[in-house]
């Protein structure tokens, strides 16, 4: 199929390789273009605006930052509902507000066209592998359409049900997330000051009951010297995603005050210049509430 992809950082880089080594062709526009060459050198196609993308394209996907950000590529002058033909699909891949997602969906639904949510649940790791999963709300006849087009991303593909309900349920997920990875740093922290060998505590967690895919592939981080790297996530990502799920809370009437503990320690974390590093980094300010670094 003739895809198009807006958004060309870590989880673009990962994914657009998959769908051209499925055989599809990829136009694929990013706010910077440096971004874009290692993706051209393996056959994607440069498209000037996000317009230009859906012009040329059955299915356009999408993956930024934030909620302003989709709705600037979606909605603006040269927006994908300017280029996108009846027939074609929309999908966004961000982790957003689930009601601004609702509200550009809308939008492409009054112009007679067809928006799904459509976040991803895994990293550049897991994409790579091919063991993301991908979570689908939104008119079901259009996700079927599109469902070949998913597989070739991520063997897990599940249809969630309205408009909006995938990136509320990603929102979800990610909170837990969070709340599992700081308890785990907590948990090595609370053994370690005891008097057990950082990598002993680490081996140990990893082969109990409370292992689990997320703690695989970041608990080594604690032990090769990358926690000041942004290797899946830095500080400032994760709690972009932590402050809307307790904004989700908030408006649900629902309490989520593991997320709202978990939040503090991201805090802490920015307190301390960790911003920029992966929010294992949560690990360092426990070590040195704890006295066992400077």
């Amino acid at each position: 199929m003739k895809i198009g992809f807006l958004g060309l950082g870590d989880m673009g880089q990962a994914i657009v390789p998959r769908l051209i080594a499925a055989g599809h062709r990829v136009a694929g526009w990013n706010r910077t273009k440096e971004k874009a060459a290692p993706l051209l050198q393996i056959g994607m196609v440069w498209a000037d605006t996000p317009r230009e993308a859906a012009r040329q394209s059955e299915v356009v996907f999408s993956i930024v930052t934030d909620s302003a950000a989709v709705r600037s590529l979606a909605l603006g002058e040269n927006g994908v509902i300017t280029g996108l033909a009846k027939g074609a699909a929309y999908l966004d891949m961000s982790t957003i507000d689930p009601d601004a997602s609702r509200a550009i969906a809308a939008e492409f639904a009054k112009a007679g066209l067809a928006m799904l949510d459509a976040p991803v649940s895994g990293t550049t790791l897991t994409v790579a592998r091919g063991q993301a999963s991908l979570m689908i709300a939104g008119d079901q006849a259009v996700f079927e359409r599109v469902r070949p087009v998913l597989l070739a991303i991520g063997p897990k593909v599940t249809y969630i049900g309205a408009q909006g309900l995938a990136v509320q349920l990603k929102v979800a997920l990610n909170m837990t997330l969070v709340v599992e990875v700081i308890g785990f740093c907590e948990g090595v922290a609370l053994a370690e000051k005891g008097g057990v060998p950082r990598e002993v505590a680490v081996d140990a967690f990893l082969k109990s009951v409370v292992a689990s895919p997320v703690l695989n592939y970041r608990a080594p981080l604690l032990l090769e010297g990358h926690i000041a790297d942004a290797t899946y996530g830095n500080v400032n990502l994760q709690q972009k995603d932590m402050l809307l799920a307790l904004e989700l809370g908030c408006k649900l009437g629902l309490p989520v005050p593991l997320g709202a503990a978990a939040n503090e320690m991201l805090n802490a974390c920015r307190g301390l210049g960790l911003a920029h590093h992966d929010f294992v980094a949560v690990y360092e300010v426990y070590r040195r509430l704890g006295g066992m670094s400077q």
